[in-house]
């Protein structure tokens, strides 16, 4: 069984606030200086789902992600954690693409991977939130696509999936080839090892760009971003005085309670 996992670069988001810059004109995060991106977390929950099937059932697994200026050494964590190898899909028409436009090229490469059965991606990204991508793939490639897993598995050449719902979870059972986005009660991507660090160094990272998919250029955008901005934040401080504390703390509750706190 051959398995594909979506993988997107995004900026760290575990980095200090501080860091953290746009450029309004341009609509963008602008990449902080001495903090390197790293892999969607969503996204390594997809790639732990795909190792846990290979360790089960055997196959291999194929990391994808399209982007410019794609960092090879965190693409490289995918191959020590387990992964078989990489496609990466570099080209400057990629600067800004939407989850749509992502999906269509994403789709092209599986197309011209070929043979691939199960398709991973995380339920969203940690840049846009936006929940697209996995299901504009299935949308490509006209099959299935099941949403929010938290448990993948085979059982007798069916695909058993844990999927959660608002209120609690449901379980589904579907055919191959299919599309599965993944949640993060999935569990984290294992540690990677010495060995795996050392093995990640001979496996194969093969780089394309829209050429070589016979795409001119990304489909149009269907979303349009109007603005990008940090929220500013404030603080307010309003002190309650009274001639004695019972009346400071009787105006108190007469003002918490005309604010709806009381």
């Amino acid at each position: 069984m051959r398995i594909v996992v979506c993988l997107k670069q995004v900026l760290d988001p575990e980095m200090p606030d501080s860091s953290f810059k746009v450029d309004r004109e341009r609509r963008r995060a602008v990449p902080p200086q001495g903090i390197p991106p790293v892999v969607s977390p969503y996204d390594e929950n997809a790639l732990e789902a795909a190792l846990r099937l290979k360790d089960r059932h055997g196959g291999a697994v194929i990391g994808v992600s399209v982007g410019v200026r794609i960092a090879r050494a965190v693409l490289r964590k995918a191959l020590a954690a387990g992964a078989d190898e990489l496609v990466l899909v570099e080209d400057p028409a990629l600067e800004s693409p939407d989850s749509f436009a992502t999906a269509a090229v994403l789709s092209a490469v599986i197309g011209r991977i070929g043979d691939v059965h199960l398709v991973l991606a995380g339920r969203q990204s940690a840049d846009s939130d936006a929940g697209i991508t996995g299901v504009g793939i299935a949308e490509e490639l006209g099959i299935p696509c099941i949403t929010v897993a938290r448990r993948v598995d085979l059982e007798g050449g069916k695909v058993m999936v844990e999927r959660v719902v608002s209120d609690g979870s449901e379980v589904l059972e579907a055919s191959l080839p299919l599309v599965i986005t993944v949640d993060s009660d999935l569990g984290e991507l294992r540690q990677t090892t010495l060995q795996g660090l050392s093995a990640a160094r001979e496996k194969p990272v093969r780089v394309w760009t829209l050429s070589d998919l016979s795409i001119d250029s990304p489909p149009p955008p269907r979303c349009e971003l109007l603005d990008l901005s940090i929220p500013r934040r404030g603080t307010v401080c309003e002190v309650i005085a009274g001639a004695t504390a019972r009346d400071a703390a009787i105006r108190l509750a007469d003002r918490l309670h005309d604010e709806s706190v009381l």
